[in-house]
């Protein structure tokens, strides 16, 4: 009984634990079902795949310091921290890249997507080797997801399609959420607090991104310019 309390001691945010836990399943089965089937626009499709599996390595590994690690200064915690700022690294390249194909033609499409993976290596020394602060991670992931945005807006005003509209309004819903997360906005500060209020917001949007991508993916002239 004792060696079963110390366990429930050291889970210390349950909240974001658990919550960061539910984003990763959630990025797991959008992923696969990204994959199970071939799409129109196979690379497309690999790069919103990229997108949801990055997010979720990133929310298996801060769930995972969240809840275990969170008051350690052990070596095991300090990798997985540095796995999570990777993987909101790759998040950033994925939303280059998509944002770059829906907006430019293929080859202006591929400079972004040089251009974003040469940064995306820069991002991943300084937080391998100078700084681990999570502002880093957000100060690089937030101009990819106003890209990916403006990407689904432009594709929204040419189709008025209902599923890019999804997708715009799922990007700006994770803005919001990261306000939320910024202001420390919580539903309860010990049992729920801002963290986990992200992760559920977190949740709503990639669902709606989702539906975008899947869109896109299926149908070529969706994107068409």
């Amino acid at each position: 009984m004792g060696a079963r309390g110390q366990t429930v001691a050291r889970l210390t945010e349950p909240d974001v634990t658990l919550t960061d836990y539910g984003v990763t399943l959630e990025c797991a089965i959008l992923t696969g079902l990204l994959l199970r089937r071939e799409p129109a626009r196979r690379g497309l499709r690999n790069l919103f795949a990229l997108l949801f599996a990055s997010a979720g390595l990133a929310a298996l590994a801060g769930g995972t310091v969240h809840g275990f690690f969170l008051r350690e200064g052990s070596a095991l915690g300090a990798i997985l921290w540095r796995i999570v700022l990777l993987a909101v690294g790759l998040t950033a390249l994925a939303g280059w890249s998509i944002g770059g194909r829906l907006l430019f033609a293929e080859r202006t499409a591929r400079v972004v997507e040089v251009l974003a993976a040469v940064e995306c290596a820069a991002y991943a020394m300084v937080v391998l080797a100078l700084d681990q602060s999570f502002w880093i991670a957000i100060a690089n992931y937030a101009p990819s997801v106003f890209f990916v945005a403006l990407a689904f807006l432009a594709a929204y005003r040419r189709h008025r399609q209902g599923p890019l509209l999804a997708g715009l309004l799922g990007l700006l819903l994770m803005v919001a959420g990261a306000i939320v997360q910024r202001l420390r906005i919580a539903v309860h500060p010990a049992y729920f607090n801002h963290n986990a209020l992200f992760h559920v917001i977190q949740m709503v949007a990639f669902l709606l991104v989702f539906r975008a991508g899947r869109h896109l993916i299926a149908a070529p002239t969706a994107a068409e310019r």
